[in-house]
């Protein structure tokens, strides 16, 4: 009988940890069988993230067509830039925006932990005259936004810079509210594309 309800106890005590623990966000990594850039997803049911890589090359040439200087173009194309993915994936029935800020992100590279690098930052190093108005206005529509809320349905991308030579690998703490509660989840080994 002891045997029986210290079972029946243990069993109980496991049940009410896991109704009671957060749920987990799965990442998944895949490669593009084609370009052989690798992705990364990020899905916690509510929540779905997906990073894939942009070889400096891409990028380079993307913001040398939209009128920047090569050698700005060549700094943000050799500053980890990502296509990022941000996707509500909550049913339309149900109420839960979900709430995105770049600036609560946070990067783990080499033991060391920083922010993620943000297209106001990029602005700011740009001289009066350097970058052109029509320029500034392709690289703010280009990027992934600072800050952006997602109605159930809702998905938005853009690029964005994780300030990393190529090649270089690091985590990435991603930080997300929904319905105003706070969730976060790391995605571990992201590398940034190298040069090709």
């Amino acid at each position: 009988m002891i045997c029986s309800l210290s079972l029946q106890l243990r069993g109980f005590l496991l049940c009410a940890m896991l109704i009671a623990a957060p749920a987990m966000a799965g990442v998944t990594q895949s490669v593009d069988e084609q370009t052989a850039l690798v992705s990364w997803k990020m899905d916690d049911g509510n929540f779905e993230l997906e990073l894939t890589q942009l070889l400096p090359d891409q990028t380079r040439a993307f913001f040398l067509a939209r009128g920047f200087s090569k050698e700005i173009a060549n700094r943000i194309a050799t500053a980890c830039i990502m296509q990022t993915i941000g996707r509500n994936i909550t049913e339309k029935s149900v109420q839960g925006a979900v709430d995105v800020d770049l600036k609560q992100w946070r990067m783990l590279h080499n033991g060391v932990e920083k922010a993620v690098k943000l297209k106001e930052q990029w602005d700011g190093e740009w001289h009066a005259g350097e970058v052109s108005d029509t320029a500034r206005l392709a690289f703010r529509w280009a990027t992934f936004p600072t800050q952006q809320d997602f109605a159930p349905g809702d998905f938005g991308w853009g690029m964005t810079s994780f300030a990393l030579p190529p090649g270089r690998d690091f985590d990435l703490k991603v930080v997300w509210s929904v319905a105003g509660v706070e969730k976060e989840a790391w995605i571990r080994g992201i590398q940034c594309a190298e040069e090709r």
